[in-house]
């Protein structure tokens, strides 16, 4: 496994090559000489449609040039790394998987899988975080749009609970947070959201899910540490409470739109490199160039 450091430095600069002025000089701390960083994203849904994202936003002569990776994040990396002398590989992986698991990577997820069960061995048949880091140094993970409906407090704070509540999903994520804390030689990006369309979000959830990745954001997150912010919930919802129904493929469907997908695999794409080459200074949460 290749180490990634935080203290080696060189220059860079990218071209515009797919449409997008967000990435320019970066100083680096992985992947030279070509030596491999491996990269997994843990999704299911909206993170597939991210990772598809839509090609048709990027220099078509790229796109044709690596026309079997399909794929708009792939096929950024793969360029990425052509002209860069780079060998940054990302695979996705869907996390956890339906059986025997079972469809849910909501914050109790991640704790029982991660925290609860951790070790060197998988706990129904998913990778446990010693497992993940033995093999990738990024790991990227997300929850489902139907995290963000929260709801009201009993009263009693369980954290073994898979009950969606804000003090649920708290304890859960300080326990994540000092788990991930024990692989220091690697790096994690959690996602902010996903969040669901007005339809299917009372407002009262919204504004539960508002609360929480305000406190993620702002109080969980640690400066300095080996957790970084990729803000999709900010991207989606612009300020408010809900997937802005434009950004959907229908104001009755929380998955992101093909337009919007390319948006967002754009400004995660630049978010990935930026943690890798320089601990993320150089982009804001949501990717965008600082």
């Amino acid at each position: 496994m290749t180490k990634i450091t935080m203290t080696s430095m060189k220059t860079k600069a990218f071209l515009s090559l797919f449409g997008l002025s967000i990435i320019g000089l970066f100083s680096c701390t992985g992947g030279q000489n070509g030596d491999a960083v491996d990269i997994a994203f843990l999704h299911h849904s909206t993170g597939g449609v991210i990772w598809e994202g839509d090609p048709s936003q990027i220099d078509p002569a790229v796109v044709k040039k690596n026309n079997r990776l399909k794929a708009q994040l792939p096929i950024m990396f793969a360029e990425y790394n052509e002209v860069n002398a780079e060998n940054y590989v990302i695979k996705e992986i869907i996390f956890p998987k339906a059986e025997p698991y079972g469809w849910n990577n909501y914050p109790y997820d991640y704790y029982n899988i991660w925290v609860k069960n951790a070790g060197e061995k998988a706990f129904m048949k998913e990778p446990t975080l010693e497992m993940l880091t033995s093999q990738y140094q990024v790991i990227i993970f997300k929850h489902c749009f139907p995290s963000s409906n929260i709801l009201g407090d009993n009263g009693i704070a369980d954290i073994n609970s898979d009950n969606k509540t804000l003090a649920n999903y708290k304890l859960q994520y300080l326990a994540l947070r000092d788990k991930i804390h024990e692989f220091s030689d690697n790096k994690f990006i959690l996602f902010t959201g996903a969040v669901q369309v007005k339809a299917f979000l009372p407002e009262e959830e919204a504004l539960r899910a508002q609360e929480f990745y305000n406190w993620v954001v702002n109080e969980w997150d640690q400066p300095g540490d080996n957790i970084f912010i990729w803000d999709l919930y900010q991207l989606q919802t612009e300020g408010g409470l809900y997937f802005k129904d434009e950004y959907a493929v229908s104001a009755n469907d929380s998955h992101p739109n093909k337009e919007f997908a390319g948006k967002a695999a754009g400004l995660l794409f630049n978010r990935i490199i930026d943690v890798i080459e320089n601990d993320g200074i150089n982009t804001d949460l949501a990717g965008n160039k600082i």
